[in-house]
């Protein structure tokens, strides 16, 4: 289809949504607009979204999960340089109700009367992972094929327990506020990409909206781009947590490309029960497997053990390793430990600290940009 812009190599863009935070009182700091300027970065590779007290890094489409994560890394550092208290979490744990200064702009004030105080309750940051498609029929058997790993995918990312000051029970609020905003989840398995045009005419027809990246699934595939876009799971401070996630998303996409049978295609209202007990629940969840409820921790396993091969042949084998160090001790998990220590002060500490380590990815030299994968 000719609005869709595939004809990519299977490359892998990472684009991640991180807080902004007073550098003393580590409470949300709305000052985008003085860290970009500082920062005097390509806006394609480092903007803002909706929130004034909120940064988003893109890395340009690369070879290797390593190398867009190295990029990431690079303007990790550059933000820092400039003034930026960064903070990687999917929800402030201890922002208050209502504390979501919105940035000026067209499309956030469009996206801002759609949603009312929705928008408003407190800034969200999300993870999302482009994978570049060759063709249409590969880029159908990606979406088919991811779908019933998104709740595996939300539950390892999982890095949001505490809202607005106290402990939510889940292990990522952010995931339940989100929940909030029309049109999130999986959508229905896909025939074809006509089949794709005539869901997405429907849906911006009910919406009121003019354009497919206001459609924020869970999973789409971006038009502009050409690739599958995984964009549901939260901001991790952690850069080999990033790495993982974006290794695992990348070797599912590069099995069912190659026309490897992918399972049942399991029904959308199945996947929101299961998104919701991964979010709930985190690296502890059971998840819809094969129609049966399993273990995350065993799903995972049993994934990364299948995909090895595949993520050795991209060069991503010892970022996909670190799956294993997410389900030792999560996001949410590390989140409640350090609380339990130091307390609320402690915690923001600690994700400070953790946002700022840039040690993995010192390891690895990003290539020279390309044009990125955009954030829309």
């Amino acid at each position: 289809m000719s609005s869709f812009a595939f004809g990519s190599e299977p490359t892998v863009g990472i684009e991640e949504e991180l807080l902004l935070v007073d550098e003393h009182s580590l409470e949300l700091a709305p000052v985008t607009r003085a860290v970009l300027d500082a920062m005097e970065a390509d806006p394609a590779v480092a903007g803002h979204d909706a929130y004034s007290a909120q940064i988003e890094l893109r890395s340009p489409p690369s070879s290797s999960v390593g190398d867009a994560v190295a990029a990431l890394g690079a303007l990790r550092e550059r933000a820092l340089t400039a003034g930026a208290t960064l903070m990687g979490s999917g929800l402030h744990p201890a922002a208050a109700w209502g504390d979501a200064e919105l940035v000026p702009g067209s499309r956030y004030e469009l996206v801002a009367d759609e949603l009312r105080g929705l928008l408003r309750r407190t800034p969200e940051s999300a993870l999302h992972v482009h994978v570049g498609l060759p063709d249409e029929h590969a880029a159908i058997r990606a979406f088919n094929a991811l779908r019933p790993h998104v709740p595996l995918l939300l539950g390892l990312a999982a890095n949001s327990p505490f809202w607005f000051g106290v402990d939510s029970g889940m292990a990522s609020s952010r995931f339940a506020l989100s929940r909030a905003y029309p049109g999130r989840g999986v959508p229905r398995v896909l025939r074809d990409i006509d089949d794709l045009e005539e869901l997405t005419t429907a849906t911006l027809a009910a919406a009121g909206l003019h354009e497919a990246t206001f459609l924020w699934w869970d999973l789409r595939l971006h038009p502009r781009y050409g690739t599958v876009e995984l964009r549901e799971m939260d901001a991790q401070a952690s850069v080999e947590n990033v790495a993982a996630l974006a290794a695992l998303v990348r070797a599912l996409v590069l099995e069912a490309a190659d026309g490897t049978p992918h399972g049942p295609d399991e029904p959308s209202e199945a996947l929101a029960w299961s998104a919701f007990r991964a979010a709930r629940d985190g690296v502890d969840a059971n998840l819809l497997d094969g129609g049966k409820p399993r273990p995350l921790a065993d799903v995972a396993r049993a994934t990364v053990e299948r995909l090895r091969p595949i993520a050795r042949d991209a060069g991503d084998e010892d970022a996909l390793e670190g799956v294993e160090s997410i389900l030792e001790a999560g996001g949410a998990t590390r989140q409640r430990t350090a609380f339990s220590t130091g307390g609320m002060a402690g915690l923001l500490r600690s994700l400070v600290e953790e946002t700022a380590d840039a040690r993995f990815l010192r390891a690895s030299s990003p290539r020279r940009p390309r044009s990125p994968h955009g954030a829309e």
